[in-house]
Protein backbone atom coordinates (compact mmCIF):
# COMPACT_ATOMS: atom_id res chain seq x y z
CA UNK A 1 0.00 0.00 0.00
CA UNK A 2 2.95 2.69 1.05
CA UNK A 3 4.31 2.02 -2.36
CA UNK A 4 1.18 2.30 -4.22
CA UNK A 5 0.41 5.34 -2.61
CA UNK A 6 3.96 6.85 -2.96
CA UNK A 7 3.31 5.50 -6.74
CA UNK A 8 0.29 7.80 -7.36
CA UNK A 9 2.10 10.81 -5.43
CA UNK A 10 4.82 10.71 -7.89
CA UNK A 11 2.41 10.83 -10.81
CA UNK A 12 0.19 13.32 -9.55
CA UNK A 13 3.52 15.50 -9.10
CA UNK A 14 4.55 15.04 -12.30
CA UNK A 15 1.27 16.12 -14.06
CA UNK A 16 1.33 19.01 -11.98
CA UNK A 17 4.52 19.83 -13.20
CA UNK A 18 3.38 19.36 -16.83
CA UNK A 19 1.03 21.11 -16.73
CA UNK A 20 3.18 24.15 -15.21
CA UNK A 21 5.44 23.38 -17.93
CA UNK A 22 3.03 23.95 -20.73
CA UNK A 23 1.68 27.07 -19.36
CA UNK A 24 4.83 28.42 -18.93
CA UNK A 25 5.69 27.23 -22.72
CA UNK A 26 2.63 28.93 -23.73
CA UNK A 27 2.70 32.38 -21.78
CA UNK A 28 6.44 32.90 -23.09
CA UNK A 29 5.47 31.62 -26.75
CA UNK A 30 2.47 33.93 -26.90
CA UNK A 31 4.07 37.07 -25.37
CA UNK A 32 7.11 36.84 -27.61
CA UNK A 33 5.27 36.71 -31.29
CA UNK A 34 1.47 38.86 -30.24
CA UNK A 35 2.80 41.59 -27.78
CA UNK A 36 -0.86 41.81 -26.96
CA UNK A 37 -0.80 39.18 -25.52
CA UNK A 38 1.97 39.58 -22.90
CA UNK A 39 -0.51 40.08 -20.01
CA UNK A 40 -2.10 36.58 -19.50
CA UNK A 41 -4.85 36.69 -16.84
CA UNK A 42 -5.03 32.65 -16.83
CA UNK A 43 -3.93 29.27 -19.05
CA UNK A 44 -6.07 26.59 -18.18
CA UNK A 45 -6.75 22.98 -20.05
CA UNK A 46 -10.43 22.66 -22.48
CA UNK A 47 -11.88 19.23 -22.83
CA UNK A 48 -9.97 18.43 -25.98
CA UNK A 49 -7.01 17.08 -25.70
CA UNK A 50 -3.86 19.61 -26.04
CA UNK A 51 -5.96 22.97 -26.36
CA UNK A 52 -6.12 25.28 -23.89
CA UNK A 53 -8.20 27.88 -22.93
CA UNK A 54 -5.90 31.50 -22.97
CA UNK A 55 -7.88 34.38 -20.88
CA UNK A 56 -7.16 37.97 -21.23
CA UNK A 57 -8.54 41.81 -19.88
CA UNK A 58 -10.72 39.91 -17.68
CA UNK A 59 -13.32 37.84 -19.63
CA UNK A 60 -11.68 37.63 -23.19
CA UNK A 61 -10.83 34.30 -24.17
CA UNK A 62 -8.34 32.37 -26.96
CA UNK A 63 -7.56 28.60 -27.40
CA UNK A 64 -4.31 26.95 -28.65
CA UNK A 65 -1.71 24.40 -28.13
CA UNK A 66 0.84 23.43 -26.26
CA UNK A 67 3.05 25.48 -27.94
CA UNK A 68 0.81 28.29 -28.77
CA UNK A 69 2.03 27.67 -32.37
CA UNK A 70 -1.81 28.58 -33.19
CA UNK A 71 -4.33 31.16 -31.59
CA UNK A 72 -8.16 30.44 -32.47
CA UNK A 73 -10.44 33.09 -31.55
CA UNK A 74 -14.24 31.70 -31.12
CA UNK A 75 -17.05 29.87 -29.69
CA UNK A 76 -16.11 26.22 -28.39
CA UNK A 77 -18.97 24.23 -28.93
CA UNK A 78 -19.82 20.87 -27.10
CA UNK A 79 -21.89 18.72 -29.87
CA UNK A 80 -22.95 15.88 -27.93
CA UNK A 81 -24.66 18.50 -25.36
CA UNK A 82 -25.36 21.58 -27.77
CA UNK A 83 -23.73 23.53 -25.68
CA UNK A 84 -21.64 26.93 -25.88
CA UNK A 85 -19.08 26.68 -23.88
CA UNK A 86 -16.96 30.03 -24.49
CA UNK A 87 -20.51 31.55 -23.85
CA UNK A 88 -21.12 29.82 -20.54
CA UNK A 89 -17.15 30.17 -19.62
CA UNK A 90 -17.71 34.77 -20.31
CA UNK A 91 -21.01 34.19 -18.85
CA UNK A 92 -19.75 32.80 -15.99
CA UNK A 93 -16.46 35.37 -15.80
CA UNK A 94 -18.63 39.08 -16.47
CA UNK A 95 -21.48 37.61 -13.82
CA UNK A 96 -22.00 40.39 -10.91
CA UNK A 97 -23.13 40.24 -7.67
CA UNK A 98 -26.68 41.51 -8.41
CA UNK A 99 -26.97 42.17 -4.47
CA UNK A 100 -23.79 44.45 -4.22
CA UNK A 101 -24.82 47.11 -6.97
CA UNK A 102 -25.41 50.55 -5.82
CA UNK A 103 -29.20 50.66 -5.81
CA UNK A 104 -29.00 54.03 -4.37
CA UNK A 105 -27.65 55.78 -7.63
CA UNK A 106 -30.67 53.87 -9.66
CA UNK A 107 -34.05 54.97 -9.45
CA UNK A 108 -36.87 52.17 -9.26
CA UNK A 109 -39.61 51.35 -11.82
CA UNK A 110 -42.09 48.86 -10.27
CA UNK A 111 -44.74 46.68 -11.94
CA UNK A 112 -47.20 44.42 -10.41
CA UNK A 113 -46.42 42.97 -7.11
CA UNK A 114 -42.16 43.72 -7.88
CA UNK A 115 -41.11 40.40 -6.89
CA UNK A 116 -39.13 39.73 -9.60
CA UNK A 117 -36.19 42.17 -9.68
CA UNK A 118 -34.28 43.25 -12.69
CA UNK A 119 -31.19 46.16 -13.70
CA UNK A 120 -31.12 47.93 -16.51
CA UNK A 121 -28.06 50.82 -17.58
CA UNK A 122 -29.20 52.44 -20.59
CA UNK A 123 -28.77 55.73 -22.64
CA UNK A 124 -31.86 58.10 -22.98
CA UNK A 125 -30.40 58.65 -26.77
CA UNK A 126 -30.07 54.88 -27.53
CA UNK A 127 -32.02 54.22 -30.14
CA UNK A 128 -32.17 50.04 -29.31
CA UNK A 129 -32.74 51.23 -25.86
CA UNK A 130 -36.15 52.84 -26.66
CA UNK A 131 -37.51 50.01 -28.57
CA UNK A 132 -36.40 48.06 -25.10
CA UNK A 133 -38.13 50.21 -23.24
CA UNK A 134 -41.10 49.84 -25.28
CA UNK A 135 -41.15 45.60 -24.87
CA UNK A 136 -40.79 46.30 -21.32
CA UNK A 137 -43.97 47.53 -20.60
CA UNK A 138 -44.93 44.05 -21.32
CA UNK A 139 -43.28 42.53 -18.19
CA UNK A 140 -45.08 42.26 -14.92
CA UNK A 141 -44.44 41.62 -11.44
CA UNK A 142 -40.91 43.08 -11.64
CA UNK A 143 -38.70 46.01 -10.00
CA UNK A 144 -36.25 47.38 -12.52
CA UNK A 145 -33.30 49.42 -10.99
CA UNK A 146 -32.62 51.83 -13.70
CA UNK A 147 -29.06 53.29 -14.34
CA UNK A 148 -28.51 55.78 -15.70
CA UNK A 149 -25.49 54.99 -18.46
CA UNK A 150 -24.78 58.21 -20.99
CA UNK A 151 -22.15 57.21 -23.17
CA UNK A 152 -23.08 58.19 -26.34
CA UNK A 153 -23.16 62.07 -26.22
CA UNK A 154 -23.08 65.15 -23.78
CA UNK A 155 -26.69 65.19 -24.88
CA UNK A 156 -27.21 62.36 -23.61
CA UNK A 157 -25.25 63.30 -20.01
CA UNK A 158 -27.76 66.24 -19.88
CA UNK A 159 -31.19 64.33 -20.71
CA UNK A 160 -29.63 61.69 -17.57
CA UNK A 161 -29.35 64.63 -15.65
CA UNK A 162 -33.10 66.20 -16.36
CA UNK A 163 -34.23 62.75 -15.62
CA UNK A 164 -32.34 62.13 -12.26
CA UNK A 165 -33.18 65.40 -10.85
CA UNK A 166 -37.09 65.40 -12.07
CA UNK A 167 -39.73 65.10 -9.20
CA UNK A 168 -40.48 61.55 -10.73
CA UNK A 169 -37.74 59.94 -12.00
CA UNK A 170 -39.22 57.17 -13.63
CA UNK A 171 -42.43 59.16 -14.99
CA UNK A 172 -39.55 61.41 -17.03
CA UNK A 173 -37.95 58.22 -18.00
CA UNK A 174 -40.95 56.59 -19.61
CA UNK A 175 -42.61 60.15 -20.85
CA UNK A 176 -38.96 59.82 -22.83
CA UNK A 177 -38.34 56.63 -24.14
CA UNK A 178 -41.98 55.54 -24.68
CA UNK A 179 -43.53 58.46 -25.43
CA UNK A 180 -41.14 60.54 -27.23
CA UNK A 181 -42.03 63.83 -24.41
CA UNK A 182 -38.08 65.28 -23.66
CA UNK A 183 -37.19 65.66 -19.90
CA UNK A 184 -37.82 69.23 -18.40
CA UNK A 185 -34.82 71.35 -17.29
CA UNK A 186 -33.59 70.57 -13.78
CA UNK A 187 -31.02 70.16 -11.45
CA UNK A 188 -29.51 68.66 -8.41
CA UNK A 189 -26.80 66.39 -6.85
CA UNK A 190 -26.34 64.25 -10.05
CA UNK A 191 -23.10 63.29 -9.13
CA UNK A 192 -24.36 59.05 -8.95
CA UNK A 193 -24.75 59.31 -13.25
CA UNK A 194 -20.89 60.09 -12.94
CA UNK A 195 -20.64 57.02 -10.77
CA UNK A 196 -22.64 55.01 -12.96
CA UNK A 197 -20.31 55.91 -16.05
CA UNK A 198 -17.62 54.50 -13.57
CA UNK A 199 -19.22 51.74 -12.46
CA UNK A 200 -19.91 50.60 -16.16
CA UNK A 201 -16.71 50.52 -17.09
CA UNK A 202 -15.60 48.32 -14.33
CA UNK A 203 -17.90 46.07 -15.08
CA UNK A 204 -16.82 46.37 -19.10
CA UNK A 205 -20.24 47.21 -20.39
CA UNK A 206 -20.05 48.34 -23.64
CA UNK A 207 -23.42 49.06 -24.96
CA UNK A 208 -26.94 49.68 -24.05
CA UNK A 209 -29.03 48.13 -23.08
CA UNK A 210 -26.89 45.94 -20.79
CA UNK A 211 -29.43 43.85 -18.58
CA UNK A 212 -28.40 42.37 -15.42
CA UNK A 213 -30.45 39.73 -13.77
CA UNK A 214 -30.82 38.46 -10.08
CA UNK A 215 -28.29 35.40 -10.64
CA UNK A 216 -25.92 37.98 -11.60
CA UNK A 217 -25.71 37.02 -15.81
CA UNK A 218 -26.18 39.92 -17.99
CA UNK A 219 -27.67 40.30 -21.61
CA UNK A 220 -26.36 42.97 -23.61
CA UNK A 221 -28.96 44.38 -26.41
CA UNK A 222 -32.94 44.55 -26.92
CA UNK A 223 -33.74 41.82 -26.23
CA UNK A 224 -37.68 40.68 -26.36
CA UNK A 225 -40.08 40.74 -23.94
CA UNK A 226 -40.00 36.64 -24.34
CA UNK A 227 -36.46 36.45 -23.66
CA UNK A 228 -36.77 38.82 -20.48
CA UNK A 229 -39.17 36.99 -19.05
CA UNK A 230 -37.49 33.22 -19.72
CA UNK A 231 -34.40 35.16 -17.51
CA UNK A 232 -36.88 36.17 -15.16
CA UNK A 233 -38.26 32.53 -14.41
Amino acid sequence: MKILHITLITAALLAAGTAWSQEATIRKNLAERIPQLQQIDEVSKTPIDGIFEVRVNGADIYYTDAQANYLIQGSLIDTKQKRNLTEERVDKLTAINFAALPFKDAFTIVRGNGKRKLAVFEDPNCGYCKRFEKDLQKINNVTVYMFLYPILSADSTEKSKNIWCAKDKAKSWSDWMVRDVPPAAASCDASAITRNVELGHKFKITGTPTLIFADGSRVPGAVGADQVEKRLE
